[in-house]
C-alpha cells in the first residue's frame, strides 16, 4: 500500500471478481504496472462470522509468546506513531492525528470531507490542498521472521469502513521500501462490503517500485458482510510461507517458490523488520475509474491489535 505500484494490482483483481471482466490492456490500468511486475490472483471464497473475536488463550496454547498487545482501553497511542501528512498512491487524503480517536475501547479512523492544507507526503513538505481527511498510524516496534523468532503471527480486530472510495487497510512494512518487504494483510475497497484482498511486496533497491515483484495476490469474499460488525483479520510470516486468516480460519497461503509466483521473495523478507500499519486512505490508485462525485466517506473501527511469535 505504501507507493503506488502496491495498490494497482489490487485494482484489477476486485475489478475481476466483482464485475467480472478480466485484467488485460483493454481495462487500461494494466498499463500502469512495470513491465518487471507479475502476479497470481486467486479468487477465494470465505466464512466470515460476524463480531467474531478471539483471546490469547489458544493462541498462547500453540506455542506462541505475546509480543505486543494494543486494546485501545485508554486513551494513550504511545505505541505508536500517528501521521500528520499526505500519503502515497495518489490517495485524496491528508492524514491527521485528530481524525484518529479512542472511543469505547476502540480506535476509530474517521475520514471527513472537508479542505484542508497540509503536506504532500512524509518525504515532500510542498504544502497542497486537500479535500478529504483521514487517520493513519503505525507502531513503533518492528517484528522480524527471523531465526530466533521464526513464526510470526499478526492479529486485528477490525470493522471496516463503508463507502465508495473508502480505501482501510491493516498491513505492515520496512524501512527503506520496498527492500524490507510489505504485506498486506488486509485492503478493501467501501463500495464491496464483502470482499478484501492480501498480497506480498518486495524488491531490492530502495524506493524503486519499478523494480518490485509481487506474487499471489488474493481476493477473499466472505459469505458476511465486513463493515457491519468485527472480524479478526490474521498473517503468520515464516520463511518460505504467508498465511492469510478471517476469523479463525485460514483464508489463502503464499508459498516460495511457487510456480505461479515465479520467485522466493517470501524468503527475501526472512530476517527483515516490519512496522504495522493501520489507514483509511480515500481514493488512490487502488480504484479503477473512479468517480470522486460520488465518494462517501466512512469511519474504520479497530477494536485490538495483537503479535505472537514463536
Amino acid at each position: 500500500m505504501r507507493k503506488t505500484i502496491a495498490a494497482s494490482i489490487l485494482t484489477c483483481s476486485v475489478t475481476a471478481l466483482v464485475s467480472l471482466t478480466s485484467c488485460t490492456k483493454d481495462n487500461n490500468k494494466i498499463d500502469q504496472k512495470p513491465t518487471p511486475l507479475t502476479e497470481a490472483v486467486v479468487n477465494v471464497s470465505a466464512t466470515g462470522i460476524c463480531d467474531y473475536d478471539q483471546t490469547d488463550a489458544p493462541i498462547l496454547a500453540q506455542g506462541y509468546k505475546k509480543v505486543f498487545g494494543e486494546e485501545f482501553a485508554t486513551s494513550d497511542l504511545s505505541k505508536w506513531q500517528v501521521w500528520n501528512s499526505g500519503a502515497y498512491n495518489n490517495e485524496l487524503q491528508l492524514y491527521k492525528p485528530a481524525n484518529v480517536t479512542i472511543v469505547d475501547g476502540k480506535l476509530v479512523l474517521t475520514a471527513k470531507k472537508e479542505t484542508v492544507r497540509g503536506a504532500t507526503d512524509p518525504d515532500n513538505s510542498t504544502q497542497k490542498t486537500f479535500k478529504y481527511t483521514s487517520g493513519r498510524l503505525e507502531s513503533n516496534t518492528y517484528f522480524s521472521a527471523n531465526t530466533t523468532t521464526p513464526k510470526v503471527r499478526f492479529s486485528a480486530r477490525i470493522k471496516l469502513a463503508a463507502g465508495y472510495g473508502m480505501w482501510p487497510a491493516f498491513w505492515t512494512y520496512g524501512d527503506d521500501w520496498p527492500t524490507n518487504g510489505e504485506i498486506d494483510i488486509l485492503e478493501s475497497q467501501g463500495q464491496y462490503p464483502k470482499v478484501y484482498t492480501t498480497d506480498y511486496w518486495y524488491g531490492a533497491t530502495s524506493g524503486e517500485p519499478e523494480e518490485i515483484t509481487a506474487k499471489d495476490g488474493a481476493v477473499i469474499t466472505s459469505t458476511v458482510d465486513l463493515t457491519t460488525c468485527y472480524h479478526v483479520y490474521e498473517s503468520i510470516w515464516q520463511k518460505d510461507t504467508l498465511q492469510f486468516l478471517l476469523d479463525g480460519k485460514i483464508v489463502n497461503t503464499k508459498y516460495t517458490g511457487d510456480a505461479t509466483g515465479g520467485g522466493g521473495f517470501i524468503k527475501s523478507m526472512f530476517g527483515k523488520l516490519q512496522r504495522i500499519a493501520l489507514n483509511a486512505a480515500v481514493g488512490g490508485d487502488n480504484f479503477e475509474n473512479l468517480d470522486t462525485s460520488k465518494i462517501q466517506v466512512g469511519t474504520t473501527y479497530i477494536d485490538w491489535v495483537r503479535v505472537y511469535t514463536k
